[in-house]
């Protein structure tokens, strides 16, 4: 199993899909049952025993963000609910294990875009001691904020640890059918391993059913190749987007090894309405 204690969880979009709604609530806080989007994608992390979660942030809504006030403290509302001997609910104050650490990096979405920008700003971000520093041999998980997966009690994401190897790279894809793959990154593979990685095909292109879900572990020489690719390459935000993909094909040109762990339980969209209203029907059981 792969010692892997470290997330990167992107959240710094605009969420525009979303709006008007988006326009004051972020859209990784859109709720889904009574726990906003992104919480299910870190408790799979939490599950899977990642201690250190580092989110990416803006903060156009203000100076602190609504994620920094969910995962912090809030003691008056602690006092008022110990007063009331509320316990239950002051026993839901607690959004996460007290040994897990919270770490947020600022980007500006109007900026360097794209979805390889995250990983290099946490990682310069370490490397400046603005947060806890990344080993030179530390490999990292990687996660979307508006999506996740579930069954209602395993961790994918404890799944995708336990199928890597040590200092090994990996990603857990999801099956599609054909006619849907335009609309994802399509994921090829050979013998277990990744082999490319094209987004949104065209339907005649089609050659994998199996899509692309951003749920990675990035092994250090592959994280290095993320943050030199966004380091070196200046793309203004309305001539094209840092893409992971780049990187991430550049390191399997240069023999690097990509592993293919299939996903176990369902993927839910929660960045778009129809996705949204649906991971709601499934995790309440509706």
């Amino acid at each position: 199993m792969s010692a892997v204690t470290k997330a990167i969880i992107p959240v710094a979009g605009y969420g525009t899909r979303r709006l008007p709604l988006t326009k004051a609530i972020e859209k990784s806080m859109l709720p889904i049952g009574d726990r906003p989007l992104v919480d299910y994608a870190v408790a799979d992390c939490i599950q899977a025993g990642i201690k250190d979660i580092y989110f990416v942030i803006n903060r156009t809504l203000g100076d602190t963000t609504q994620i920094e006030t969910y995962y912090g403290k809030n003691s008056l509302l602690a006092e008022f609910l110990a007063d009331r001997k509320a316990s239950e609910k002051l026993a839901k104050l607690q959004t996460a294990p007290e040994d897990v650490r919270f770490h947020f990096v600022v980007q500006d979405p109007n900026k360097q875009y794209g979805t390889a920008v995250p990983v290099a700003l946490v990682l310069a971000a370490a490397e400046r001691g603005e947060v806890p520093a990344i080993g030179a041999d530390e490999s990292v998980a990687f996660a979307n904020g508006d999506d996740f997966f579930w069954d209602g009690k395993s961790s994918e994401m404890a799944n995708l640890l336990a199928g890597v190897a040590e200092g090994e790279a990996a990603t857990m894809p999801i099956a599609r059918k054909e006619s849907e793959m335009p609309s994802f990154g399509m994921v090829e593979v050979a013998d277990g391993y990744m082999t490319g990685l094209v987004e949104k095909p065209e339907l005649a292109a089609v050659t994998s059913n199996l899509a692309n879900t951003n749920r990675f572990v990035f092994c250090p020489k592959l994280l290095q190749m993320i943050a030199e690719y966004v380091k070196t390459h200046d793309f203004s935000p309305l001539e094209q987007e840092y893409m992971i993909t780049d990187p991430i094909l550049e390191f399997i040109r240069q023999g690097g090894k990509i592993k293919v762990v299939p996903a176990k339980s369902e993927w839910l969209d929660g960045g778009s309405l129809d996705g949204w209203f649906y991971a709601n029907q499934v995790v309440l059981g509706k």
